[in-house]
């Protein structure tokens, strides 16, 4: 019957098992733990951090705490209400000591927060690792900011005819440069005439994923972001300003990424399974339950066939 839960709804399985309602989550209970076994684990390595919101509108955020096993299989290790610094630090100190002294790299988002968490209860010895992913959603927000506040600009400053020919290709602003097809590269070039700034931003942002895509090691990697930096500064863009903050502060924790390459990449991919499983559930807010919905999805054939 567990199997039967794999991409599927408990009314689903109820029909198909000929069971009450009640009966399925009542299994579930029994079978299933809300909480993670400790003792199946030898060693956690790699440990990734991110969050999802139960609800439309980013509102009741859980915090989903995941390993990465030696096979690249994925394991979740927690989920936790709320994405608060106690709640992380607290689940973090509950990990065996054992356990803990295993812990080698933990991925993680920019915020503060929970890097200081895992600082608190680790120490010194864990490499924490900026999720790049995460480092380019915020350099690209400046960059989505400026193309919307330049759009407001052109539609007041041009003639109809001019500003509908443009509109066209401000989605080329989110394609990989490398990507364009030669229209697409004249389409934006058009546009960057009218917009200057723009083009200079579009050239910066481009410019900065690169960098992450060299082979660098960590010392080249931060001399590489301090040029970048500095050429951002003495220009007249400014939409960088508040991802240049964040940069001076987090430079340690963001060019870790370049001496293993370690990201989040699993985590995000866990994120869609949540989605799924939320719609499957009409929706699923109690910590303890979408943790045994993921134990099923991920290991259920494992653990249960």
């Amino acid at each position: 019957m567990l199997l039967s839960l794999v991409n599927s709804t408990v009314g689903d399985v109820r029909i198909k098992e000929g069971l009450g309602y009640e009966a399925v989550p009542g299994i579930i209970d029994r079978r299933v733990s809300e909480k993670v076994d400790w003792n199946e684990f030898k060693e956690l390595e790699q440990v990734g951090r991110d969050e999802i919101a139960s609800k439309k509108g980013h509102q009741d955020f859980f915090t989903i705490i995941t390993t990465r096993l030696t096979r690249a299989a994925m394991r979740v290790l927690g989920v936790l209400a709320g994405r608060k610094k106690a709640t992380v630090k607290k689940f973090f100190s509950s990990i065996p000591k054992k356990l803990r002294k295993t812990i080698r790299v933990v991925c993680s988002d920019i915020y503060a927060g929970y890097i200081n968490a895992v600082k608190e209860v680790l120490g010194k010895g864990v490499q924490i690792v900026v999720d790049r992913f995460q480092v380019a959603k915020l350099y690209r927000k400046g960059l989505d900011e400026l193309r919307k506040q330049e759009l407001k600009r052109l539609k007041k400053a041009l003639p109809e005819a001019a500003y509908q020919a443009f509109t066209g290709v401000l989605w080329l602003l989110r394609k990989n440069p490398a990507e364009l097809t030669p229209e697409e590269l004249a389409g934006l070039s058009g546009l960057f005439k009218h917009t200057p700034l723009l083009g200079s931003a579009y050239v910066f942002c481009y410019t900065l994923t690169s960098i992450f895509e060299l082979p660098l090691s960590k010392a080249e990697a931060q001399q590489r972001l301090r040029a970048w930096k500095r050429l951002v500064q003495t220009s007249e863009v400014d939409c960088f300003d508040s991802f240049l903050s964040t940069l001076e502060k987090r430079l340690e924790e963001i060019t870790n990424y370049f001496v293993e390459r370690k990201n989040s990449g699993l985590v995000e991919g866990l994120n869609n399974k949540i989605k799924v499983i939320k719609r499957r559930c009409d929706g699923i807010f109690n910590v303890g339950h979408l943790f045994q919905r993921l134990l099923i999805d991920l290991v259920g054939y494992e653990k249960f066939a």
